[in-house]
Formats: structure tokens, C-alpha cells, sequence
């Protein structure tokens, strides 16, 4: 599957166009499934301007350089980091039906369909279109069960085969009207179009919590919250990235007054938690006080803004508790 994996993103990392400019029969959202149960959005463009993601760009690149992945770029004359700029991700049923990514951008369909092919994927058709079903090195003359169509030149669909003969028969018939509003689509309305990435999700369609909420105990910060989320009825993500800050929003949706106090005191809670853990470090404790948690009769919300300088001092802090707990658990074991 590492490998099967590693030919899906290196296809996948080809396409760099803004939304915008797309033709609508072209547009990523426009293929999301209205019945998705998680629908989300990244501007790569936005994190290829960021000295962030220097180091995300970095790792991808040590994980492409070698083996079959490799080839297929060379081949394909693709350049991954350069050329992606946007891509859409959906689910359905819970992460078990049909999974969709997709990506805009600018590539040459004939010598990618070409490398895929060299590499024995199997083409089919589905709506009048082309895709490949790719190969599992690990089993001889079997399919790794994922497929990816390299749809024009702007545009380029991966996942389930089911989720991608969909999507092109999606395609030929004007869109899915997810990004008119239709099923999940309903919910763009509440996150920002200018966002450099954004996730929605409709909670009522995952499967249901485990284990009862609690708002105590050392280390349940992060359980709580993510107890209380599972007791909304949606909840939204964002994230935009402006040169080496990041600004980060929430909010999760109930009609349910109970959820909502739930909810607010366990980000207040994980916030709390977080200021101890940085007790040593004054101004990363500044920046988390500067988050702010609020609530109304239909949401809970949760947003902030980490400059460079935080977000490093958190990586390293998180580093040093890492370092602390695995000398802890050495010295146990002797």
C-alpha cells in the first residue's frame, strides 16, 4: 500500500491552478458528493509562500526522491511542491465508502496516463472518461483497490474507484452541487472561501462517541474536547496562514445548551492545560491567553493567531516533554 500510496500522491501533487481561474466542470469542490460526510479544502499556494512549510515541502521531498515514486515524477516531468496550489478531500459513510481527492492545477494528462500505465495500471472508463486502478507491488496481479484519473489538464481526481467513477460522472453532468450548497455544501456558508484550509464535518452521520464526557483528570484535556465534540451536530476547522503566523478557528454547532457548556468549558480546559505546559516560557503563554473561547445559541467557538517565534517554542516544548517521557519510561524498564 506504501507504494500504491506513493504513486497516487505523486499523481496527485501535479495540478496548480486557483479555483478561480478554473472552468466550473473543472472546479475540485464542485465534485465533493453532497451525502459527504467530511468535506475539507487546502490552499497549497498559501503554505508554499509561508516559511512554515519549508520543512513540510522538505520531508515531502525526502519521501519522493527514491524508488518508483521518483521515476514516475521524472517521467510525468512533474514538480510536486512547485505546481500544486489547491486540493479537496471528501468521504462518505464515515471514512468507508467512497473517498475522493482532488486536485487543480497544470499538468500533461498523455504522459502522466503514460507513466501510470508503464507502471501497470489498468485503465477503465466511467462517464466517457479515462482512469487508471493502481497496482499493489505487494500482491502480483492484483489492484491496490484505488484508482485516479487524470482528468484535464487542470484537473485530476484519486481514491476509491467507486469514489472516482462518481466524481467523473459528476463531472460530465455539471457538478454534484456541493458547492451550490447541496448536503454538506450547506455548511460552506460558515467557513472562510479565503481560508488557507478548512474542514467541515457532519457529526450526525459519524458513528457514535464511546465513553462518557468528563471534565477532570490529569491528563483528559484533549479527551474532553474531543468528547464533546462527538457530541455536536457539525463542526468547522480553519486555518490561514499570512507569512510565518498562523490563525486557527473552530467551532462546533448544537441546538443542545448542555452540549455547548460542555463543550466551551473542555476548550477552556485544554487551553488551561496548555498555558501550564508552557509555564517556563512567558511568551508562549502570552500568545495562548489570546485565544478566545465564546458561545451563542447555536455554536461554540474557539480562534487565535501563533506567530513564528510561539509556534517554535511549542514544537520545542512538546519536544522536551517527548524527550522527558521516553527517559522516564527507560529508566522504568531497568
Amino acid at each position: 500500500m506504501k507504494r500504491t500510496a506513493s504513486l497516487a500522491l505523486a499523481a496527485l501533487f501535479a495540478f496548480a491552478l486557483p479555483a478561480a481561474a478554473a472552468r466550473p466542470s473543472d472546479d475540485a469542490l464542485a465534485l465533493v458528493p453532497p451525502d459527504a460526510v467530511a468535506a475539507g479544502m487546502l490552499r497549497v499556494s498559501d503554505l508554499r509562500t509561508s516559511p512554515l512549510a519549508a520543512r513540510l515541502f522538505a520531508d515531502f521531498d525526502r519521501a519522493t526522491v527514491d524508488g518508483d515514486a521518483a521515476r514516475f515524477l521524472a517521467e510525468a516531468r512533474l514538480h510536486p511542491i512547485d505546481d500544486v496550489d489547491l486540493v479537496v478531500f471528501a468521504a462518505t459513510d464515515g471514512g468507508k465508502g467512497k473517498a475522493l481527492v482532488a486536485f487543480e492545477g497544470r499538468f500533461e494528462p498523455r504522459r502522466l496516463a503514460a507513466a501510470a500505465a508503464a507502471r501497470g495500471a489498468e485503465a477503465r472508463t466511467a462517464a466517457g472518461a479515462t482512469y487508471f486502478l493502481l497496482k499493489d507491488d505487494r500482491q502480483t496481479g492484483k489492484r491496490g483497490g484505488g484508482a485516479v484519473a487524470f482528468v484535464s489538464d487542470r484537473l485530476l481526481v484519486a481514491g476509491s474507484e467507486e469514489g472516482v467513477a462518481a466524481a467523473l460522472a459528476a463531472r460530465a453532468a455539471g457538478g454534484t452541487g456541493f458547492d451550490r450548497g447541496a448536503g454538506l455544501g450547506a455548511w460552506l456558508e460558515r467557513v472562510n472561501g479565503n481560508a488557507s484550509g478548512w474542514l467541515l464535518v457532519d457529526r450526525t452521520k459519524l458513528p457514535e462517541a464511546k465513553g462518557s464526557v468528563t471534565l477532570s483528570g490529569n491528563d483528559g484535556a484533549v479527551r474532553n474536547v474531543i468528547g464533546a465534540m462527538n457530541l455536536v451536530s457539525a463542526f468547522t476547522l480553519e486555518i490561514t496562514v499570512k507569512g510565518d503566523a498562523i490563525r486557527l478557528a473552530g467551532a462546533g454547532y448544537s441546538d443542545d445548551t448542555e452540549t455547548r457548556e460542555l463543550l466551551e468549558d473542555a476548550l477552556r480546559g485544554i487551553l488551561a492545560t496548555m498555558r501550564i505546559a508552557a509555564q517556563e516560557k512567558p511568551d508562549v503563554v502570552s500568545a495562548i491567553r489570546k485565544f478566545k473561547v465564546a458561545s451563542d445559541r447555536n455554536a461554540v467557538t474557539i480562534s487565535g493567531t501563533l506567530d513564528g517565534a510561539t509556534i517554535k517554542a511549542l514544537s520545542a516544548a512538546k519536544a522536551e516533554r517527548e524527550n522527558a517521557r521516553a527517559a522516564g519510561s527507560k529508566a522504568a524498564t531497568k
